[in-house]
């Protein structure tokens, strides 16, 4: 049996069962559920547990990188800086500051106030998804949301852009499970 991490939350309403790339999978269970139930939820569950293990094969060779997270953080802040100044002058934009940070579940975002933060382990990904985050951070300084117009403007400025989020969505949480030399 696969080694699960229970966790009681007094804002959970229904179990949550997650398995992160290289850690233990987790099952979230609000607070008043019994030992019996979460028994009964894990032996039922662990046929998926190994259906999502078997998917975690290591394909990008991260595990023989050397790098320093400040090394990749300062990676990322020159590539990030460059797409972003070419993006927003294209859009005629503007944005307030950038952030690289550890974000474990996302790979950007762009705030009200015009900051837009990114995860350094882009870096680490082929240039062209870099590429695409920061050009779908910089289109929501134009539309803020996920509408069908904010989506017309990203494939105006990258048509790419599906092959880009497909390489994140098989790929992505190899990349997040990334741990720097430092």
């Amino acid at each position: 049996m696969d080694a699960v991490e229970v966790r009681r939350s007094r804002r959970a309403r229904h179990w949550r069962l997650v398995v992160p790339w290289g850690e233990p999978a987790r099952l979230t269970v609000p607070q008043r559920m019994s030992n019996g139930e979460i028994t009964r939820v894990l032996a039922q569950q662990q046929d998926w547990i190994r259906q999502q293990r078997r998917r975690q094969i290591p394909r990008l060779g991260l595990g023989r990188l050397v790098v320093s997270e400040a090394e990749a953080r300062a990676g990322a802040r020159e590539l990030v800086s460059a797409v972003a100044d070419d993006e927003a002058a294209a859009l005629a934009v503007s944005y307030g500051r950038i952030r690289i940070g550890a974000q474990r579940t996302l790979w950007g975002s762009c705030s009200p106030t015009g900051t837009l933060s990114f995860n350094w382990r882009l870096v680490l990904a082929p240039f062209e998804v870099l590429d695409y985050v920061v050009v779908h951070e910089v289109c929501h300084l134009r539309v803020p949301n996920h509408s069908p117009r904010f989506w017309r403007l990203v494939e105006r400025r990258r048509p790419q852009w599906r092959q880009q989020r497909d390489w994140l969505s098989e790929h992505g949480a190899e990349l997040l499970a990334f741990t720097a030399s430092d």
